[in-house]
């Protein structure tokens, strides 16, 4: 991470999160086209999770580090987000659906913002995360974003504490790999790239 942003990222994170006038004045997304403003909110959610990971009061008990990661298998983004021309998946990629990326991308997100919210988080340990994706979808994907929750205890009555902390560790491990894809796909729709 460039020095720069060691030193200014909270502060960027601050001013953005705070002031509507600085969070508005740039577009959000021209015609289908990723701006930069989509670009550096998704890189403050991505930072966001990777505080959150390293918050061992989150997982008292849990060495997180060791867990295995638990991803969203219910879309499709790994592959439809695939830059035009590679071969990850063993297929040659001719063509890149910006669109269809896109909406996985808001499916995933959707699927981590729901499990976040129906955490139990006395402490606030995951609420940056958690804001930071509200307003990621709210500026950027708001279809997705859901009306109504499900709280945890309705979600999991039976789980034990232990349970849920070693689910939300390994989900949050999960997300930590999506929004690590999601970053790199946004940027690279952003350079223009998948036009060319």
């Amino acid at each position: 991470m460039p020095l720069f942003q060691l030193y200014f990222t909270p502060a960027l994170l601050l001013l953005v999160l705070t002031c509507p006038q600085v969070s508005q004045s740039v577009p959000l997304m021209v015609k289908g086209m990723v701006t930069d403003s989509l670009v550096f909110s998704a890189q403050i959610l991505l930072h966001n999770i990777t505080v959150a990971l390293t918050k061992d009061e989150l997982f008292s008990g849990i060495n997180c580090s060791q867990e295995m990661v638990k991803l969203n298998n219910e879309t499709d983004t790994t592959s439809v987000c695939a830059p035009k021309g590679s071969t990850c998946s063993g297929i040659n990629k001719t063509e890149f659906d910006q669109d269809l990326c896109l909406e996985n991308i808001g499916k995933d997100l959707h699927h981590y913002f729901t499990f976040l919210a129906a955490q139990s988080d006395p402490d606030k340990l995951i609420d940056p995360t958690l804001s930071g994706l509200r307003e990621l979808m709210q500026n950027f994907f708001p279809k997705h974003l859901p009306s109504d929750l499900v709280s945890e205890e309705d979600a999991s009555e039976n789980s034990s504490s232990f349970d849920k902390k070693l689910n939300l560790c390994k989900v949050l491990k999960g997300f930590h790999l999506r929004s690590i894809t999601i970053n790199r796909v946004l940027s690279y729709m952003n350079s223009g790239e998948q036009t060319k």
